[in-house]
C-alpha cells in the first residue's frame, strides 16, 4: 500500500481557472491515500466547490506580507515549519516565494507546476522573473508542465535538468460530455430555438482576449443572422466586454452566462468552440469541447494546434480578429465539415487525453518527489 503523504499545494489564487479545475478533478479521481492541503495566497477559494475532498491549509492571512519579499520568505518558512508537509507543490509565478523559502535548509521536497503566464507576460517573459525562475526551478525536486511548448521553455530558458522535468498533458473525464445539454439552461439563456451557437468557456481576464472573439463575431453576424455567441465565465473584464458587445454587435446576439461549474451542461449545445486567447498552453476548455464532439476555431497559441485532430489544425490560425472570423464563417457555412471535425476531435481526445492517465502520472510523480 502506498505511503500516505501530507501534501501542501500553494496557488496564487484558487479561482475557477484551468490549473484549479485540474487539481479539483485530480482530488475527486485519485485513490491515493494522501492528505492534500490547499492554500490560496489571495484568499480566493472559488474552485473549492468543485471538489468534495477540498481541505484548506490553516495559515493566518497576515503571516505572509505582500510587497515585502524578505517578510514573505520568513512567513513561508514559518508556515512550512508549522504544517510540516512531506511535499510542497507550488503553482506558476505567483507562488515563487514558497519555492524560494524552501531552501537552506530545505523543509521538504518541492514540486513546481507551471501552467503558463499571465497578462503581463503574454508576449515574452519579464527578464527579472526569468532570472528568478532560472535560479529556483532547477533546484526543485520536480518541475511539471502540461504542454510541449512549456517543456521546451523549461529546458532552454530556466535550465531545468531533463531528469527533473516531466510533461504531463491535462486529462479529462470524457464521459461527462456524452450527454445532451441541460434544457433548463438553454431555455434560461434563450438558446432552445436551435440557432447555431459559437461558444467559449474562459475566465474573463485580459490574456483571454474575449474582446477579439466579440470583434470576430461582429464581422460575420450579418451573414449568419441566426447565430449566437455564448460566453461562459466571469472575471474582471465582464463589464467592459458587455459594453463592447452592445456597441459593435446586434442586440441579444452575444450572451454572457457567468460562471457555470458544470460546463458540460452547455458545451454540448455548441456548434463551434472558439478560443481567442493571447496566451495558453494546454487549455482544458478545448479538451472538453473536443470530448463534446465540437470543431475548434482558435488563435494559434500554446499546444492548441497539436491538441486537435489533424484535419482541424487549419482552423487554429493567427492572432487577429479577422482570421478568427474567417474560420468561424467557414465552419458555420459548412455544417457537415464542422460535424466531421468534431467527430475526429472526439475520437482523439478519448484516445490521448484520458483522466486516468493524468491521475496516475500525478500520483506517481508526487510519491517519487517525496522520496
Amino acid at each position: 500500500m502506498a505511503k500516505s503523504l501530507r501534501i501542501l499545494h500553494v496557488f496564487p489564487s484558487f479561482e475557477l481557472g484551468g490549473s484549479q479545475r485540474r487539481m479539483t478533478t485530480y482530488l475527486n479521481a485519485s485513490n491515493a491515500p494522501h492528505n492534500h492541503l490547499i492554500y490560496a495566497m489571495d484568499d480566493c477559494y472559488d474552485a473549492a466547490e468543485l471538489s468534495d475532498h477540498f481541505r484548506g491549509a490553516r495559515i493566518p492571512p497576515d503571516l505572509i506580507p505582500k510587497n515585502n519579499l524578505v517578510g514573505a520568505l520568513r512567513g513561508c518558512r514559518k508556515a512550512l515549519q508549522q504544517i510540516q508537509p512531506d511535499l510542497l507543490v507550488t503553482y506558476n509565478w505567483g507562488s515563487i516565494e514558497w519555492a524560494m523559502s524552501n531552501r537552506l535548509p530545505k523543509r521538504c521536497p518541492t514540486v513546481h507546476i507551471q501552467d503558463g503566464f499571465g497578462e503581463d507576460e503574454r508576449g515574452e517573459e519579464i527578464r527579472s522573473r526569468r532570472l528568478l525562475r532560472k535560479l529556483v526551478y532547477p533546484r526543485c525536486s520536480r518541475v511539471i508542465v502540461p504542454s510541449n511548448q512549456l517543456a521546451t521553455l523549461a529546458r532552454s530558458s530556466w535550465g531545468v535538468p531533463e531528469k527533473r522535468l516531466s510533461y504531463v498533458p491535462n486529462g479529462i473525464d470524457t464521459s461527462l460530455f456524452d450527454r445532451a445539454a441541460d434544457p433548463e439552461i438553454l431555455t434560461r439563456y434563450g438558446l432552445a430555438s436551435g440557432s447555431p451557437i459559437i461558444g467559449t468557456v474562459a475566465r474573463l481576464n485580459p490574456e483571454k482576449n474575449i474582446g477579439r472573439l466579440i470583434e470576430a463575431f461582429s464581422q460575420i453576424e450579418n451573414k449568419h443572422t441566426e447565430a449566437r455567441l455564448v460566453i461562459v465565465g466571469d472575471g474582471v473584464g465582464m463589464a467592459a466586454l458587455k459594453m463592447l458587445a452592445e456597441r459593435i454587435c446586434m442586440p441579444d446576439r452575444v450572451i454572457f452566462t457567468g460562471t457555470l461549474n458544470e460546463p458540460q451542461k452547455i458545451v454540448t449545445a455548441f456548434d463551434i468552440f472558439a478560443l481567442s486567447s493571447d496566451t495558453e498552453q494546454m487549455p482544458i476548455s478545448v479538451l472538453e469541447a473536443m470530448a463534446a464532439g465540437k470543431p475548434i476555431a482558435s488563435t494559434d497559441v500554446g499546444d492548441t494546434a497539436t491538441m486537435v485532430a489533424e484535419e482541424n489544425r487549419r482552423f487554429i490560425d493567427g492572432r487577429e480578429a479577422g482570421e478568427l472570423a474567417t474560420n468561424l464563417d467557414t465552419l458555420l457555412s459548412d455544417p457537415a465539415l464542422a460535424k466531421s471535425l468534431g467527430a475526429a476531435n472526439q475520437k482523439l481526445v478519448r484516445k490521448r487525453y484520458s483522466l486516468d492517465t493524468m491521475v496516475e502520472s500525478y500520483d506517481r510523480l508526487f510519491v517519487e518527489a517525496a522520496g
